[in-house]
């Protein structure tokens, strides 16, 4: 898409040269052939030395523009990045691309469907009611049960089973906002990755990303009723028990324990071998690995204990 293009759909004058674009990302992570955005003056310095080309911009960050860069000045950069994400928004079906591979003794019910541009591995089975949307990747050996939905561009690997309801990248819960109070839409253009050897529970919500991928990686086990939001990257051999949550864009780090009705904030890092009580509540970052945690506020596990035990003895 020209950005001139995405200009006329802004309502907004664009300085610099047109050029082609493929796709919208964040500022740290774009590419010559992405549009990028930064909303406020804490942005300058990745602004300066982020790779694209093309972006949306509030004027006062004019001087900290790479050289030779094409950028557009909205009143709301939000609001604008939001519009333009619908200009990037793939249809959920393209009758275009090529038939469905299926691998060597896969089995698919006759009333699953699988759209096109998917590729299935080998050993696969995939009972009725599943639907598997366009251009997924299935890997050896998995098990895919009935009512599953699978949206568009999920990669999923090997060795792995999804339970019965769970649903595989519909949308993240993103919206920007007008003063008047008005919800616009952040297409969520990114994927979900889940790796190897990973179990998901019955009736399970893992959304696709804005931009990039939502992981779940190697050996992810998750209970049933678990919600993990757009962008977040699960680390590998975690455990979630059932009715656990996790914001948009947290990051758990490898070999950590989640138990149930647990919620973590969004923008989160939770260190490596971290664990968790039920109803924890996390809503900072957790730099120290090992640790276990309980409560909300959440505080040390042992430290929770002592507390309960205080609270005990109030009435006597």
């Amino acid at each position: 898409m020209l950005f001139s293009n995405i200009a006329q759909h802004l309502n907004l004058p664009f300085i610099g040269k047109d050029m082609e674009l493929d796709s919208m990302n964040e500022l740290s992570l774009s590419l010559p052939t992405q549009l990028t955005f930064a909303v406020n003056k804490k942005y300058s310095k990745e602004l300066e030395v982020s790779k694209s080309k093309a972006f949306l911009i509030i004027d006062t960050l004019i001087e900290h523009l790479p050289i030779d860069s094409s950028y557009i000045i909205c009143s709301d950069v939000s609001i604008s990045m939001a519009q333009a994400t619908k200009l990037f928004n793939k249809r959920p079906i393209e009758p275009h691309l090529p038939s469905v591979i299926i691998g060597e003794n896969s089995i698919i019910d006759t009333m699953a469907r699988v759209e096109k541009g998917t590729n299935i591995g080998s050993n696969v089975t995939i009972m009725a009611g599943a639907y598997i949307g366009a251009n997924c990747v299935i890997g050896d050996n998995t098990i895919i049960y009935p009512n599953v939905t699978i949206y568009r561009d999920t990669l999923i690997g090997s060795d792995c089973i999804i339970h019965s309801g769970s649903v595989i990248g519909a949308d993240g819960f993103g919206f920007t906002h007008t003063k008047e109070g008005e919800h616009i839409k952040i297409y969520q253009n990114g994927n979900v990755i889940i790796e190897d050897n990973v179990e998901i529970g019955a009736n399970c919500a893992i959304d696709r990303a804005i931009f990039n991928s939502t992981i779940i990686r190697h050996g992810v086990k998750l209970d049933n009723f678990i919600h993990i939001a757009h962008n977040c990257d699960i680390g590998e051999h975690s455990i979630f028990v059932a009715q656990t949550g996790v914001g948009g864009s947290t990051k758990l780090g490898r070999n950590c324990v989640v138990s149930g009705q647990s919620a973590f904030s969004d923008h989160l890092n939770i260190a490596p071998f971290s664990t968790f009580t039920a109803r924890s509540g996390v809503t900072k970052n957790i730099e120290k690995s090992g640790g276990v945690y309980s409560g909300f506020p959440l505080m040390n596990h042992r430290e929770w204990k002592r507390l309960q035990i205080r609270i005990a003895k109030l009435n006597n």
